[in-house]
């Protein structure tokens, strides 16, 4: 079955965005990017809520600049060929390659693409209010953080504060040099850990 991860960077305090919606911080060296683009190719489609799909429109036309080196060429390209759908609860339609309106709630969409015949890759979710919904809903298997040195003391959480044990199983850790230490974790499942939320909301807005 394919597995529904969720991959971002995060100040050692373990936020997303600081207070000031700033996240300059996790702007990445060569070894990070490489890092990313690799874990990009894993993905077959992905999740994102509203804030994140605007972000992420400059890729859509950032391969025009000649300017771009091999690194980014490459991720470009491999975003834009990326399936992805976007949830909102105000845009009527978006635009990019490979891109659209979510059509189901968030459990209807994974469903559907875990469905779909020879399919491949990860479930990718961007975003961490989409994220936290997921989570509420106990549709997270995999939590892949590349944490920063850096507190920036408040701002958007990387992980939902909604005082429900998850117990996770670590998969994997890498360093990279003095930037950044990335954390690999899988969700235990069936182990009473309390892994999948009782009563989980399903009307979160993913703005």
């Amino acid at each position: 079955m394919r597995s529904v991860t969720y991959s971002m960077s995060v100040s050692l305090d373990g936020y997303v965005v600081g207070p000031d919606g700033r996240f300059d911080w996790t702007a990445p060296d060569e070894e990070i990017f490489r890092f990313w683009i690799d874990d990009i190719r894993q993905a077959g489609v992905h999740l994102l809520g509203r804030r994140l799909y605007e972000t992420m429109l400059y890729w859509e036309t950032a391969d025009q600049d000649p300017s771009l080196d091999e690194d980014t060429r490459e991720w470009t390209a491999l975003w834009k060929a990326l399936p992805k759908v976007v949830f909102s609860t105000t845009l009527t339609e978006v635009r990019g390659t490979n891109t659209r309106l979510a059509s189901g709630s968030l459990t209807e969409e994974i469903e559907r693409s875990r469905a779909e015949p020879g399919e491949e890759g990860d479930i990718a979710i961007g975003g961490a209010t989409l994220a936290a919904r997921a989570a509420s809903e106990g549709l997270i298997d995999e939590y892949r953080t590349m944490v920063h040195p850096v507190l920036v003391g408040g701002g958007v959480p990387f992980f939902p504060r909604d005082e429900r044990r998850v117990d996770l199983e670590l998969v994997e850790t890498r360093t990279f040099g003095r930037k950044a230490v990335y954390l690999g974790y899988r969700v235990a499942r069936g182990d009473g850990g309390g892994s999948v939320a009782d009563d989980a909301p399903s009307t979160v807005d993913s703005n």
